[in-house]
Formats: C-alpha cells, structure tokens, sequence
C-alpha cells in the first residue's frame, strides 16, 4: 500500500466523522485551553501493527536525555529497509488530508511540509517522559508558523496505566488532561504560544512508539508575529526544575534569535512524495 491509498483512508476516516471532530475541536474543555480532536481506529489494525513492527531498533535512533525529556527519535525515514512508515508519514502530508483537517478545524490557509522538519518517529520506552512544553513557533527557515500537531500512535495494548499518556495543560500549567496513547490513535492539536503538552513517565515495559507530523502556515495565530523555540517547564511538583527551565527558555531563545539557529533544520527530508 502507498502513500496515496493510506491518504485516502485517512482522509475518509476523518471525513466520516466530520461532525463528532469538528464538535470536539471547538468544545471548551477546564483542563486545557487546547484546541484538539481524537480519532480512533484509524487505518485497519493490520497495517497498523505493520507500522509498529516496523520501526527501526533502538540503536538507530537519537537519544534525547536531559531535564526536559528523555526519548528516542528517528527522521531517516527514506534508509528504512520497508518503506511502509515512510509512505504513512508521506500520507499524513498529503493534500486531501491537510483539506479534510481544514474543514474540521475551520482552518484556512494550512500548508503540508514534505521535507519533514521537525517530523518523524519517537519511541519512549520504560522511565522515558517529555515535560510540558511548546513547540517551536515556526518551520526551518522561520517563514511559516507551525499550526497543527498531528501524533499517530502505534503501539499495541497501551493503557492509561502503562504510563506515556499524552497530555494537554491549561495557560497556567497546573493540572494535565491525560489522554491514553493507545493503539491506532490520532490526536491532532492546534500549536499555539500557550498549547502546553507533555507525556508522562512510561511505567512499564512497552515501546511507545508515534508517527508524528507537522502542518504550518504563514499566518499567526495572534494579532502580532512572534517567535519562541521549543520551550520546556518543569511539572508542578518539581519547582527548582521549573524555575531553571524559565532561565533555559530565555538562554535558548536568546541564542536562536540572534544567532538565527533552527534545530534540526539540517535533518530535513529533501526527496518528496513517492
């Protein structure tokens, strides 16, 4: 199956649930001032449980391990000796789905990224989290801003308990909703300057593994341009870590602005769509 068949799944998955996504979208939730939709069951399980058993192994990944999180991360996609992660990240980018997910989100003006920035495959394994965050602002060459998170997971029997649940938090970043990162799971959520999102500590004994995509656009999502690089804060409990975070942010963004630094702008996909 190709990129263009998995497209069209996806795209009929979303569109069949127009009125639930669109409903969920725009619903006001307490914890989380988030705009985002779930969407169960996404391809057909087989593929799927393809897709899982697929990813690399873990030597071929890039370990992150600092006070902001603690993962593996993988963007080679075109060296996979199956191409079939690589068609459905392709899939994610592809215009009838980036146009079923303006409709749903009432979004105009949302453009793919085919060179990947910032995309690709995470594994978190036992111990393994991300602290809250935002993301990076904007694309590679600071033109664009980033609009919508679109994170695929994979992993087979994930419960709330297993632990590297996604969450969402409000402005204030006290409380999280959870959301279980179950298998064949599709969250998509609207980035902004306040989108704080986390994963919590993977618990047991599972490879959480995600297919993760990015879609942006030239326009701002406020009144005014901004720019911020991924910018991380400790959780609640963990006060001296929040505090040194609000000094990292400011050190990095300092950096990034005047130095005019993009991380991981070197690690872009060049090849387009098969």
């Amino acid at each position: 199956m190709n990129s263009e068949s998995l497209s069209e799944i996806i795209a009929d998955r979303l569109n069949n649930q127009f009125n639930q996504l669109s409903k969920q979208f725009f619903s006001q939730i307490e914890e989380t001032n988030s705009k985002f939709f779930v969407l169960d069951n996404l391809l057909p399980e087989d593929i799927t449980l393809d897709i899982y058993n697929n990813f690399p192994s873990k030597n071929s990944y890039h370990f992150h391990n600092t006070f902001r999180e603690k993962k593996f991360t993988f963007k080679q996609l075109d060296t996979l000796e199956n191409s079939l992660i690589g068609d459905v990240t392709s899939a994610f980018q592809m215009d009838n789905v980036k146009e079923s997910i303006e409709r749903i989100t009432k979004t105009i003006n949302l453009e793919n990224d085919p060179s990947l920035y910032a995309s690709g495959l995470s594994r978190m394994d036992v111990g393994h989290f991300l602290n809250p965050h935002i993301d990076n602002s904007h694309d590679a060459n600071r033109k664009r801003y980033r609009k919508f998170n679109l994170l695929f997971y994979v992993t087979p029997d994930v419960k709330q308990s297993d632990g590297g649940n996604f969450e969402l938090w409000n402005k204030d970043v006290k409380t999280p909703l959870k959301i279980p990162a179950i298998f064949n799971r599709l969250i998509v959520l609207e980035t902004t300057k306040d989108s704080w999102h986390s994963v919590d500590h993977v618990r047991s004994n599972i490879h959480r593994c995600c297919v993760s995509n990015y879609y942006f656009s030239e326009d701002s999502q406020e009144s005014y341009q901004y720019y911020h690089v991924t910018s991380f804060l400790g959780r609640p409990d963990a006060k001296i870590t929040r505090l040194y975070s609000v000094i990292d942010n400011l050190l990095r963004n300092t950096f990034s602005k005047i130095t005019g630094f993009s991380r991981g702008k070197k690690r872009i996909r060049t090849k387009k769509y098969d």
